[in-house]
C-alpha cells in the first residue's frame, strides 16, 4: 500500500509539473495576418539562430567562445568538439523534433517545399541550457519568434507570432544532456505553433 500511494503520488506531481510547463508557454500573433494560411497543405520551413541570446550571455558568439575556453582547459580539444556538437544538435535533434511534433497537432505539411508560395521562419530568440548535476538542475527554455514570409520575397512578412517560455525537460529528469533537454524545448516550440495555427486557421 505505501509503495502505491508512494507511485500516485510521484505521478500526481509529474502531473502538476508538466501542467505547470503547458501553462507557461504562450503562442500568440504579434504583427500581421494568418488568413492567407487558410486552405494552404504545404510550408517551406527554416531555422535561424543569428540573432541568438544563450544563458547570461547577449550573443551566441560570447556564450560559445566561454564554453569552449572553459571545456579545452579541463581537457585539449574537449572545448572544440562540444561547440561541434552544439552546431550539429540543431540539425539533428532540435530541427527534427520540432517538425515532427508540429505535424502532429497541424494539418499543414512543414518542411523543405522552396517551390511553396510562403516559408516558415523560426527565430530563435533566447536559449537557456539549463543544467542538471544530479543534485541540482535547471530545466532549459527557449523563446523564439514564427515569421510567415512570401517565399519569393521573404522581404514580406504575412504574420509575426511569438513562441515563448518552452520548457526543455525529459520524463524523470534524467536529461544530463544539454541537446537532450534542448530537444524538448523544441519539441514544445513545435506542438503550441502546431495548435496554434491549427486553432486560429479553422
Amino acid at each position: 500500500m505505501k509503495a502505491k500511494r508512494l507511485l500516485t503520488g510521484m505521478a500526481i506531481t509529474l502531473a502538476i509539473l508538466n501542467a505547470g510547463s503547458v501553462l507557461a508557454q504562450k503562442v500568440r500573433l504579434l504583427d500581421g495576418s494568418i488568413d492567407q494560411l487558410k486552405g494552404v497543405s504545404k510550408l517551406n520551413i527554416q531555422f535561424d539562430y543569428s540573432k541568438m541570446g544563450v544563458g547570461k550571455f547577449e550573443t551566441e558568439e560570447e556564450y560559445i567562445a566561454k564554453k569552449k575556453e572553459d571545456y579545452n582547459k579541463k581537457e585539449a580539444g574537449k572545448g572544440n568538439d562540444w561547440a561541434k556538437a552544439w552546431k550539429a544538435d540543431r540539425k539533428n535533434r532540435f530541427e527534427p523534433q520540432f517538425k515532427e511534433l508540429f505535424a502532429k497537432y497541424s494539418d499543414i505539411n512543414i518542411g523543405d517545399h522552396p517551390d511553396e508560395k510562403y516559408t516558415l521562419i523560426f527565430k530563435t530568440t533566447y536559449t537557456e541550457p539549463g543544467y542538471n548535476v544530479y543534485v541540482s538542475r535547471k530545466n532549459a527554455e527557449i523563446d523564439g519568434e514564427a515569421w510567415v514570409v512570401e517565399t519569393a520575397h521573404p522581404e514580406h512578412v504575412i504574420a509575426k507570432i511569438s513562441v515563448q517560455n518552452c520548457p526543455g525537460r525529459t520524463f524523470g529528469g534524467n536529461d544530463y544532456d544539454t541537446g537532450e533537454r534542448l530537444e524538448e524545448s523544441y519539441a514544445v516550440a513545435g506542438k503550441g505553433l502546431g495548435k496554434f495555427l491549427d486553432k486560429e486557421l479553422k
